[in-house]
């Protein structure tokens, strides 16, 4: 019910003027996300590349409903990428895109706009001698993504797809992309969705998530486990073993600013270790969803608001 709510909250304008008001917001809100300007993500990304890290930054915003402003996203990501190749960072950082900030959403020519713009973005992260993966956001959006990311694997086979294991059609998918050898980010999925498409339970997303893994590590792509979950992070690294991959034929992801001592363990293994870092001034849905994900990030806010306010 609390991340029902939760996530209900991520796309209410009310909601949204509340809490980014309230005076600690803010400051919270540095624990998941880089900054609000490119010169503060690219600062956080030398710190975790230091560190050992890999990155894969966000540009943030989504639900772009202005063919202007997709246009202006995409041109952030290209300042983005001409950054990274400048510092020397983009043998080390990619980035990631949702569809929906470059247009995808628009009423004329949308599934266009968007390819278009997320073509620009391949072309200067090509240049930069990077990669792009594309995000996944709610399942309205799932075969629009799927089907630009076939398009723009033609020219860009290091094109990565985003899939979320709490969708029912995910195993297949994961078949498919990983068959043709794409890079695959595998998630749990972080938006409400009907259980005519998606799973409820955690237990059932759990064994789908498991069963995903199982598919991308026998198949001929590069698997990339994005997961906080203990266990999964477990069955992932044995599921590698028994199919004979090597420590860098697949990695694993996190989110900025949740559990970074394992995300050192990790780096210490050998293994790679890639973090989602997010920036930019559009973070109120971003952070939102990371309260519904984890009662202990809604409780560190919720700790942060009663000792500030």
């Amino acid at each position: 019910m609390l991340r029902t709510t939760l996530l209900a909250a991520s796309r209410a304008p009310r909601a949204r003027q509340v809490i980014e008001q309230l005076p600690p917001t803010r400051a919270i809100v540095k624990r998941f996300v880089a900054g609000d300007h490119l010169d503060e993500a690219v600062a956080v990304t030398d710190e975790l590349v230091g560190a050992g890290r890999r990155i894969t930054l966000d540009h943030l915003g989504e639900d772009t409903r202005d063919a202007g402003q997709a246009a202006d996203t995409a041109a952030a990501y290209e300042k983005l990428l001409a950054a990274l190749k400048e510092t020397g960072l983009a043998h080390r950082a990619e980035v990631s895109v949702k569809l929906s900030a470059v247009g995808q959403f628009l009423p004329q020519d949308g599934t266009r706009i968007a390819l278009d713009n997320a073509r620009r973005i391949c072309e200067a992260a090509a240049d930069a001698g990077t990669t792009v993966t594309l995000d996944m956001e709610d399942h309205t959006t799932t075969d629009s993504t799927l089907g630009i990311a076939r398009e723009l694997r033609a020219d860009y086979p290091w094109l990565g797809v985003v899939l979320q294991a709490y969708l029912r059609r995910t195993e297949a998918d994961c078949a498919e992309f990983s068959a043709s050898g794409s890079r695959v980010r595998l998630c749990k999925g972080a938006y409400q969705e009907p259980e005519s498409v998606a799973f409820q339970s955690r237990q059932e997303v759990d064994r789908s998530y498991v069963r995903c893994l199982k598919v991308l590590m026998q198949g001929k792509g590069y698997p990339m486990v994005a997961s906080h979950d203990p266990r999964m992070i477990r069955i992932a690294s044995q599921l590698a073993q028994w199919q004979g991959r090597d420590l860098d034929s697949f990695e694993y992801q996190m989110l900025y600013g949740i559990r970074p001592e394992e995300q050192q363990r990790i780096v210490d293994t050998g293994a790679t270790m890639r973090i989602y870092l997010p920036y930019g001034g559009e973070w109120y849905g971003y952070f939102m969803r990371r309260l519904a994900e984890r009662p202990a990030n809604l409780t560190f806010f919720l700790r942060a608001l009663a000792t500030r306010t």
